[in-house]
């Protein structure tokens, strides 16, 4: 990995099941110099309050239709539990940091997706305020940033995670975006045995997708990771977050995980 910063990105589920150790790697390498940004979802927790108000969560595309109710769940979720949760645990582990949302300091600036008229309050990213993230940085924090997005006139908006997050990093000027996951990567399987990919492209993918080598609960993470492939982003990276000091090697060693790559 070229230079000594990246974006991760991470469920908020996920996040949550991480060990201790996760956590002080980050302190670790914060320690080092290295300069970790975080962006996190959390879609089984929003689902989770949403049916405890008696909500009904639907989707189209895999974006979440999103009414003024339901954006006042996601944002209280993400911003308000989620996020918060991210950066006790980090502190906790020695680690410093600082939970934003998207809509402090216009950090995500967002207009409606193109098909706004089925999915309501949903956003694309137009803008990340860079300069914020940067002076959060420098002052020695790692940001911890919830996809919320807001408009120049105070609308905000319900951002897709691993979009927010390929913003973020393309915005950045980070070559490689980290997607910390459940799995240890792509997996094939070879000789009888399932081997982990160390590098595919969206055609493999894509191949391996219809041939149902992909499938399942699989096949939304690779599209999300792909997802995360645009702007200035080079390759996506995705890991399991429970592996042994697993951000460490992804950024200093580069043998864990499978990168996806364009082509």
């Amino acid at each position: 990995m070229g230079n000594r910063r990246f974006v991760m990105k991470c469920g908020g589920s996920t996040l949550a099941a991480l060990p201790d150790a996760f956590f002080e790697d980050l302190r670790d390498m914060q320690a080092k110099g290295i300069e970790p940004v975080i962006v996190h979802g959390g879609g089984p927790a929003i689902n989770e309050t949403l049916g405890k108000l008696g909500i009904e969560s639907r989707f189209v595309g895999g974006l979440r239709v999103t009414d003024e109710p339901t954006l006042d769940v996601v944002e209280m979720v993400l911003a308000g539990r989620i996020n918060k949760e991210i950066v006790r645990k980090l502190q906790k582990n020695g680690a410093k940091s600082i939970g934003l949302s998207g809509t402090d300091g216009k950090l995500i600036v967002a207009k409606p997706v193109e098909n706004a008229h089925e999915v309501g309050l949903v956003g694309d990213v137009i803008g990340v305020n860079s300069t914020l993230v940067e002076g959060i940085i420098q002052l020695g924090f790692i940001p911890v940033i919830a996809p919320i997005g807001i408009d120049e006139a105070g609308q905000r908006y319900n951002i897709n995670a691993d979009t927010a997050a390929g913003a973020v990093a393309s915005e950045l000027g980070v070559d490689t975006m980290i997607v910390v996951t459940d799995v240890p990567g792509i997996m094939r399987t070879v000789d009888g045995k399932k081997v982990v990919l160390p590098q595919v492209t969206f055609e493999d993918l894509e191949e391996m997708i219809v041939s149902e080598e992909i499938y399942g609960g699989m096949i939304p993470k690779v599209r999300a990771a792909m997802s995360c492939l645009h702007g200035n982003v080079k390759e996506v990276l995705i890991v399991d977050g429970s592996a042994e000091r697993v951000l460490s090697r992804a950024v200093t060693e580069g043998d864990i995980g499978t990168r996806i790559v364009r082509s």
